[in-house]
């Protein structure tokens, strides 16, 4: 009985192994990410304050304020968390490694933030 639990043990541990995605997907998922957030801002740019008049003209801006917003975070969440196990290394203890990964939050959606 025991040697039975043992295998499923051994293969649940197997199954469950972390896998990390292929660097090509990673790649075209930021490359989306970067698309998606650039053309809301352009959408965003674009839109006139005049328009906000008439209820029917706000769906295309609140779309594109979702989806903008939606895509950044993701951008940089995503890019954060690549650079999780280089902080963890550089931080002596908990608070440093959380001051470190707040920094490189704050610096990430500075760049992906429009120029104003």
């Amino acid at each position: 009985m025991s040697s039975g639990a043992a295998d499923f043990e051994a293969l649940l541990r197997e199954a469950l192994t972390p896998v990390d995605p292929p660097a090509a997907l990673v790649a075209r998922l930021e490359l989306t990410l970067v698309n998606l957030t650039e053309l809301a801002q352009d959408e965003l740019e674009t839109w006139e304050l005049s328009a906000m008049r008439d209820p029917r003209n706000w769906a295309r801006p609140a779309a594109a304020a979702v989806v903008g917003v939606t895509a950044g975070t993701a951008l940089v969440t995503i890019r954060v968390r690549r650079r999780h196990r280089t902080r963890k290394q550089q931080s002596a203890n908990l608070r440093e490694l959380a001051q470190r990964t707040m920094q490189d939050i704050a610096d990430e959606a500075r760049r992906i933030l429009p120029r104003r």
